[in-house]
């Protein structure tokens, strides 16, 4: 869980604009915040405006938050969006002292909504759980089962936010507009690594045992390698058939979180002989570390240098003093006919935990525009739309399905939450279907088999992409 320290407010609190620097000792006194709420995170997201704001109580700064500003076309009006923020007590028992200056102050802004992720988990459930829910043919969902544990603070915040006015976007499957509400992730608190090892299961294991008896070898790379890296991923796209980010995205992530932090962004590359195999993108921020990017040869894959990637990014954070190792998004379904079940029996090998977030929640400053902007201008502001080749796309499906069992298509993004896009659904449907691309969905229920549409990320997506599950990190 991200948190912030809880601190004791003596004052009515204020909000008002921080410089980076002040942003950033905020966070460094953290336990850890989301990368997304980093002043850096700023610089990555140049087609947003942004500022950092903090919360004083008196003289003391004791909650900040990175603000990313999209402004409706032809209007001073802006969706203020806090992705898996902010930084705030969210385990005070009056958030609105925490939230109404916030909402004062984007008003201010010109804001006629604002969206924020507050990282609270509410619910846990073990891989034994979900391993013993797939294999029950009466359970279709993680909500189907008692969890393992609930969090108090998950329930009050759920509670105030709806005492205060906010609105729930919850997406059925866990995938939301913009942050996964579902994710999993493997607690390294108190562990070793050999725990760490002995908690995955036998196929995990296997597969890192035989990466290392075929001789991967995996090093940290520089800037430099991102060129190697993305020669991959290009590879892997093509592969996948989901539309790669430029060079030049990955270039800007290593400049600005490294910039900012030495060690907050590590670059992995898992060679076989002098061939790359595999190669991804880590993320750390104080006790949180984050797999973001990830790529895969065709050529060799039974060597297993995915999974030789991956344990040495765990063993890694253990090293840092990361308490949690994040996979980022799944979705709540363990019905073993549903596509998506593919992406959890994937991650669960891992030993982790699937883990509920509070979710996205919106705040209507204008009613009118926000609805209408619920209702139409998603497509204006991104004003992109995919065109499928449906026959093509369902033929790679099967042909997927049959050659490598367990991979599943979804919503493939770069290990951030997208909506899922109904590809299963209209499996018999017409032979080429218009997706919409777009910063937020069309409206707050779930997609169902009578909507043609996949809606993006406001998080910073300029572009999603589809394809299937692999060596990736995206849910």
């Amino acid at each position: 869980m991200l948190r912030a320290r809880v601190v004791a407010v003596g004052s009515a609190l204020v909000v008002r604009r921080i410089n980076a620097a002040e942003h950033l000792d905020f966070v460094r006194a953290q336990d850890s915040v989301s990368f997304l709420q980093t002043p850096a995170w700023a610089k990555v997201k140049r087609e947003w405006e942004s500022e950092s704001l903090g919360w004083f109580s008196g003289t003391d700064l004791v909650g900040a938050a990175l603000v990313l500003f999209r402004k409706i076309p032809k209007s001073q009006r802006s969706l203020a969006y806090l992705p898996e923020g902010p930084a705030i007590d969210w385990a005070s028992d009056d958030l609105g002292a925490w939230l109404t200056p916030l909402k004062e102050h984007l008003k201010k802004r010109k804001a006629f909504a604002i969206r924020i992720g507050p990282p609270v988990v509410t619910r846990t459930w073990s891989a034994q759980q979900i391993k013993d829910g797939i294999a029950d043919g009466s359970i279709d969902s993680l909500l189907d089962m008692p969890p393992t544990s609930r969090s108090q603070t998950g329930a009050s915040v759920v509670s105030q936010l709806r005492e205060l006015g906010w609105l729930h976007l919850a997406p059925e499957g866990g995938f939301s507009a913009g942050q996964p509400q579902y994710n999993f992730q493997i607690p390294l608190a108190g562990r070793t690594g050999a725990d760490v090892l002995k908690g995955m299961n036998q196929l995990w294991r296997r597969n890192i045992k035989k990466a290392d008896k075929e001789g991967v070898v995996v090093t940290e790379g520089g800037r430099d390698d991102l060129t190697s890296f993305h020669s991959l991923y290009a590879h892997t796209a093509e592969r996948d058939h989901f539309t790669p980010r430029p060079l030049s995205y990955f270039q800007t992530m290593w400049d600005s979180l490294g910039g900012e932090e030495s060690d907050r962004i590590k670059l992995y590359l898992g060679h076989h002989d002098d061939d790359l195999v595999a190669a991804t993108i880590w993320i750390r921020v104080g006790q949180h570390a984050w797999y973001s990017y990830g790529a895969s040869s065709t050529h060799k894959r039974e060597v297993r240098g995915s999974n030789a990637v991956q344990w040495r990014m765990i063993q890694d954070s253990l090293a840092a003093g990361a308490h949690v190792y994040d996979l980022r998004g799944i979705t709540d379904t363990l019905d073993a006919k549903d596509p998506h079940v593919g992406l959890i029996q994937f991650k669960v090998g891992t030993g982790g935990e699937a883990v509920e977030y509070v979710g996205e929640w919106d705040l209507p400053l204008n009613s009118l525009l926000y609805k209408a902007f619920m209702t139409y201008l998603p497509e204006a502001l991104m004003g992109l739309t995919l065109h499928v080749d449906g026959v093509r796309w369902r033929r790679h499906l099967r042909a997927m399905v049959e050659r490598e069992p367990g991979l599943v298509p979804v919503a493939k993004g770069n290990g951030y939450g997208l909506a899922w896009a109904n590809w299963l659904d209209a499996l018999n449907g017409s032979e080429s279907t218009p997706w919409p691309w777009a910063p937020t969905p069309r409206s707050v229920r779930s997609p169902s088999a009578s909507t043609d549409r996949s809606w993006c990320s406001p998080r910073g997506e300029s572009s999603c992409v589809l394809g299937t599950t692999n060596d990736s990190s995206t849910p």
